[in-house]
């Protein structure tokens, strides 16, 4: 893919000594590394991920680094924050972070955000950069950096982590196959239906781990080398210590339509889906079905197919998760709207799971359950 960046001036002497392994790959090499010095990069959250991300962003030449965080240190944070010390407690972490930065990096130019990012100011914040880095842990934040770059047309990488799970894309919808946060989780949950890494727990060096992989995301991306994550969602086990990877594709924004304004669906299901009907014929022919519902656990308030199995998506990436579900007949995976169903179809069969989803979801079952039933 084409770099995002043009190259900066010729490298001094000294850069070219700092650099050097990088001038010694192929793939990379003085241009490259003149992409990198001229980058401008913003990462949001000088925590678990952004701490590894931002130290092998400067380490690694990127010229300017905006970080977002409004938040100071905690005793709690030494765990897997490494950007911080003991010496570091009640400081801000932009304060923190820029010396500990400079200490590596003197030239790199740190442009701080002490401000909480909200869909009113993101736009405003994150224009004029490249690219950006999402390691946040709230959801509002998440949405809103996610719909503020598509709006801006910038590439962000993301990665999430909790207890011992993560999972790392490259979101981009203006790119060939790009798509967003949203095309994977429609919409955020409502606050305090998901535990957070405090109520949860987190495995330190599992931040690391997933900081480091966004890092090398973020400098495929602007020196245009390999192939990086977009239309790909990497699943890390952390216990297993698994990488699996499931492909994403934008989803039918005609989904999200209240069912007035929904156009009509089509006469027939794609090859690995089944719609109601389809699904209500395999049983009147005797067919094991097992619905396997992957919502999130805040989302069953809305109510479930009967007999279902619940695991959500992420545990359907790993074995240990897998295990829960039947293998004898058929699975149809069934979500709010379709697509991770469809993901977690596509993982099952890979695995030798016969497996479908279920066209438009449990609200399509729904409605198909109440018009059988007048």
């Amino acid at each position: 893919m084409e770099p995002l960046g043009r190259p900066g001036p010729p490298l001094t002497a000294e850069q070219a000594e700092r650099f050097s392994r990088h001038l010694l790959l192929p793939q990379l090499g003085e241009i490259a590394q003149r992409r990198l010095l001229a980058a401008r990069v913003c990462v949001m959250g000088a925590g678990g991920l952004g701490s590894p991300a931002l130290l092998y962003l400067a380490a690694a030449g990127v010229g300017t680094l905006g970080i977002v965080d409004d938040d100071a240190v905690d005793t709690t944070n030494l765990q897997r924050q490494v950007l911080h010390g003991a010496a570091d407690v009640g400081r801000s972490k932009l304060d923190s972070a820029t010396e500990r930065l400079h200490a590596i990096s003197p030239d790199l130019q740190i442009e701080p955000h002490s401000e909480r990012l909200t869909p009113a100011n993101a736009t405003d914040i994150l224009r004029g950069y490249d690219l950006v880095l999402d390691g946040t842990d709230t959801f509002e934040t998440r949405y809103a950096v996610s719909d503020a770059c598509a709006e801006l047309g910038i590439p962000l990488v993301w990665g999430s982590v909790l207890a011992f799970d993560a999972q790392i894309s490259v979101f981009w919808p203006t790119s060939p196959g790009g798509v967003t946060l949203r095309d994977l989780f429609p919409d955020p949950p409502p606050p305090g239906s998901v535990p957070s890494c405090a109520e949860a727990g987190v495995l330190g060096s599992l931040t690391g781990q997933v900081g480091s992989v966004m890092a090398t995301e973020a400098i495929k991306l602007i020196t245009g080398v390999g192939e990086p994550l977009l239309g790909r969602l990497l699943v890390l086990d952390g216990l297993a210590q698994r990488w699996t990877e499931v492909p994403l594709r934008p989803r039918d924004r005609a989904q999200n339509l209240p069912a007035a304004a929904a156009p009509a669906p089509a006469a027939a299901a794609a090859p690995d889906a089944m719609d109601s009907a389809q699904v209500r014929q395999a049983i009147a022919r005797g067919e094991t079905i097992t619905f396997l519902d992957v919502r999130e656990p805040f989302e069953l308030t809305s109510g479930a197919i009967p007999g279902s199995v619940h695991v959500p998506l992420a545990p359907v990436m790993t074995e240990a998760g897998r295990a829960a579900i039947p293998r004898e007949g058929i699975v149809v995976a069934y979500c709010r709207v379709g697509p991770r169903a469809e993901l977690a179809a596509a993982q099952l069969r890979g695995v030798g799971i016969e497996a479908r989803w279920l066209k438009g979801g449990y609200p399509a079952w729904i409605a198909a359950e109440s018009a059988r039933a007048s």
